[in-house]
């Protein structure tokens, strides 16, 4: 079964063609472009380089996973509104995967899984042997340091841990950003039983900046 994987809950914009198939799962291929600013510009054209790249037709997908977060509001919904237009389209299932856990999933012991969340913050979890120990949260690293220390946690991962490395007291590596092939690995039990389509609820954290006003204002004083 072909599966297309799309993340752009973080700066870097994801796309991947992999294969699920009852031995396991194999990526066939994988674009990812580091651009915080053009997720809705760039996606397509990597999509479209993917599919000329392996010989694959669109009409040969059989699910879409996509990264739900947490994430920036404009950078996330333009994965995910991808994904919702393609399985509208092709009438194919899409499934929710968190972007912490792809990038947490392949990790051993105990660690510290951060993506810049802005505003000098990080979105986080902690992950114990590649499955998540506390829930998604967003936080200043100085506030979350004391934790790691009360915890032990000396690891991290994700371009987040790197930013604020020493503020959070963590030796960071690999990976910066999820993996194509571990955001399918998540999906996969799900693509092999063709569990029902799932809907893409984004995991923002907070609320976005730009709001409606409470009241309005008189016009006239």
């Amino acid at each position: 079964m072909l599966l297309l994987v799309l993340d752009t809950a973080t700066p870097a914009i994801t796309a991947g063609l992999a294969e699920v198939s009852v031995d396991g799962e194999h990526l066939l291929a994988e674009r990812v472009t580091i651009n915080a600013r053009a997720h809705g510009e760039l996606l397509a054209a990597q999509i479209q380089d993917l599919f000329a790249s392996t010989g694959k037709s669109v009409t040969g997908l059989s699910a879409i996973a996509a990264g739900v977060g947490p994430g920036p509001y404009t950078g996330l919904r333009a994965g995910l509104v991808t994904a919702a237009t393609f399985s509208l389209a092709l009438d194919i299932p899409t499934y929710g995967v968190g972007t912490l856990d792809a990038l947490g999933a392949a990790t051993s012991g105990d660690v510290l899984v951060a993506t810049d969340a802005r505003r000098r913050e990080v979105y986080w979890g902690l992950y114990r042997d590649g499955s998540p120990r506390t829930p998604a949260g967003v936080e200043k690293p100085a506030d979350l340091a004391p934790l790691l220390v009360a915890e032990g946690i000396a690891a991290g991962v994700g371009e987040g841990a790197q930013r604020y490395a020493d503020v959070l007291g963590v030796s960071v590596s690999d990976p910066l950003y999820p993996p194509a092939l571990q955001l399918a690995r998540l999906a996969a039990d799900r693509v092999r039983r063709q569990a029902p389509s799932e809907q893409l609820t984004p995991l923002y954290l907070r609320k976005p900046d730009a709001v409606e006003p409470s009241t309005r204002k008189p016009v006239l004083t």
